[in-house]
């Protein structure tokens, strides 16, 4: 709320705290872009700082899961992989899995993190789990270019289905930026979140379809597993770059696209709900 004062030049802007569940200003975002560049920078050079692999990381992560996965489901278990060769069918999911794991895992501890920042400076503190969120982008980018040599090396090229890439990938980045929205809020009330969010993160993996195919789910249990988004999100993206026989069921997409969002819109009203106690609880 703003005033003027004496000075008819100048402007007094009152700072009150949000009574009830408030309302989502999503237009704060955009006057504090700069300073979300700014951050999403800062925890680029910080994740990897001091480290002796640097951004490498961002591919060993991905790639050596995929080794491990070859080997012990690929070779030894005999999981089916839809015809594709194992290494590029897990390595096709876990290149978007990498970057929902990771966003999710850094932006739920990111207000605890700067807790000081939080103490000390006004500003949306929205700003601070979405930076985290795409600061992953660039890990994204880095293992999407191993998978596309990957795809050429075992003679993949992408079809014409690659145009929804960028749809499956948004779906990713709001099924993290909603999930993390929760996690990071509820982890200023209770510490307990950074402990139970590792398991909660390796259960979730074996619910989505990385190590095996959807396809291997019985069609009574589909409308269940749809409501996990990394569903569709695994599945589009083996079917849009690798070309898989059977796309993902529209309705899947659709659910999955449902609890997505509602995911987001309830975290987005949650975070806004705790944001006035962030300062005096961290």
């Amino acid at each position: 709320m703003e005033s003027q004062a004496n000075d008819p030049t100048e402007k007094i802007v009152y700072i009150k705290p949000i009574k009830g569940w408030g309302k989502i200003n999503l237009f704060d975002l955009y006057r504090y872009r700069e300073l979300i560049y700014f951050l999403t920078w800062k925890n680029i050079k910080v994740r990897y700082k001091q480290t002796v692999l640097g951004a490498l990381w961002a591919i060993l992560q991905p790639f050596l899961t995929m080794v491990i996965f070859s080997i012990f489901f690929g070779r030894l278990a005999k999981i089916p992989s839809d015809g594709i060769p194992y290494p590029l069918f897990s390595f096709a999911a876990l290149v978007p899995w990498g970057f929902f794991s990771n966003a999710l895992t850094q932006a739920s501890n990111s207000l605890v993190e700067n807790a000081n920042l939080i103490k000390k400076v006004f500003f949306p503190r929205l700003v601070i789990p979405l930076s985290h969120v795409l600061s992953g982008v660039v890990d994204f980018v880095l293992a999407f270019i191993v998978l596309i040599g990957m795809m050429l090396y075992f003679g993949y090229f992408p079809t014409i289905n690659v145009i929804w890439l960028p749809f499956f990938l948004l779906l990713a980045v709001v099924t993290s930026t909603g999930i993390s929205l929760w996690f990071s809020a509820m982890n200023i009330q209770f510490r307990d979140v950074r402990y139970t969010l590792p398991f909660i993160t390796q259960v979730w993996l074996f619910a989505t379809p990385i190590a095996y195919p959807s396809s291997l789910l019985a069609d009574q249990w589909r409308f269940v597993y749809s409501m996990n988004p990394m569903v569709s999100v695994v599945d589009g993206f083996r079917w849009a770059l690798l070309g898989t026989d059977t796309a993902p069921p529209l309705m899947s997409v659709v659910i999955s696209s449902c609890v997505a969002l509602a995911l987001l819109i309830m975290g987005l009203f949650y975070f806004r709900r705790m944001e006035s106690s962030f300062a005096d609880v961290v």
